[in-house]
């Protein structure tokens, strides 16, 4: 019979998660999933924004604040010989997300009412502040 060994895990892959985990946090997000997996995908991190300020706005014009529900999927690469990490996020990784994103608003209904988009966030090399890009599977 053959097996299948588990691969170890990509620790430098697990470091830059957790350092996005962190560069979020700081940023005043609510992270609510990390590495939540479905039956065909996995979604890296599922947070909530931290609510706009709006104390600048008159009063008349403030609007009533929610956070957005935010999809992340982070990428590494030690180099860009090959091309930028986000070129990485192709559109069939997108649908996996997608789909998983869904799967996690059937379970969680709560949520389902929030504005929600898709972010890619990425390190290239020893780079330690990463680049965001929001919106990123935008139409």
């Amino acid at each position: 019979m053959w097996f299948r060994k588990k691969k170890a895990p990509n620790t430098t892959g697990a470091q830059k998660e957790q350092q996005a985990r962190d560069w979020l946090q700081n940023k005043g997000f609510n992270i609510l999933e990390q590495n939540y997996r479905c039956k065909g995908g996995e979604i890296d991190i599922i947070a909530l924004s931290p609510l706009p300020n709006n104390s600048a706005l008159p009063l008349h014009s403030q609007i009533n604040p929610e956070p957005t529900l935010v999809f992340f999927e982070i990428k590494y690469r030690q180099n860009s010989d090959y091309g930028h990490p986000s070129e990485f996020v192709t559109k069939k990784k997108q649908r996996r997300i997608t789909l998983c994103a869904q799967l996690f608003l059937l379970k969680n209904t709560p949520l389902n009412h929030l504005p929600m988009r898709f972010d890619v966030i990425t390190f290239e090399g020893k780079q330690t502040t990463p680049e965001w890009i929001k919106n990123a599977f935008g139409q």
